[in-house]
């Protein structure tokens, strides 16, 4: 369902908000953001739609995918797909963090290997950022004292 949720986003929801609001349309001023699995999708609708949408807030990505890292092939196959599909740094941002209590613990050590190919594909602190905060959970009240944080990214 997620590429129908992203075909609901660029072909329903934007074009609404854009002609009944007063909006850039372009994708400089176009972003999409989301915790934990909503992490997930916006970096998932950043690469599959770089051309609609220059930047993704990704707050404790939900990179296991599930509740458990034992036998789990979601994260190696989500750092395949980000080997092939991240957008071109030099017209897209991305914001990701992470805790590390409660689901935030499984997030560490697969936000390291996601931060050598933000590396590897030419990301710099100018257009990626990725932020740590020991001590904090996996909830909206996390997500909430921090938020600032990537829109301040973002619009500056």
């Amino acid at each position: 369902n997620s590429n129908n949720y992203l075909k609901f986003l660029v072909y329903e929801l934007k074009p609404f908000i854009d002609k009944s609001y007063s909006t850039y349309t372009d994708r400089k001023n176009s972003f999409v953001a989301g915790s934990s699995m909503g992490g997930l999708i916006s970096l998932y609708a950043i690469c599959e739609y770089p051309k609609v949408f220059g930047a993704a807030v990704c707050m404790s990505t939900h990179w296991p995918g599930i509740f458990t890292m034992q036998k789990n092939p979601i994260p190696d196959a989500l750092i395949q797909y980000l080997k092939k599909y991240l957008p071109n740094p030099k017209t897209n941002r991305i914001y990701f963090d992470h805790g590390d209590q409660a689901l935030d613990s499984l997030y560490p050590p697969i936000q390291k290997r996601v931060d050598e190919i933000m590396k590897l594909k030419g990301y710099t602190e100018k257009n990626w950022i990725t932020k740590y905060f020991p001590g904090e959970e996996h909830n909206e009240k996390a997500w909430n004292k921090r938020l600032e944080l990537p829109l301040i990214f973002l619009l500056h």
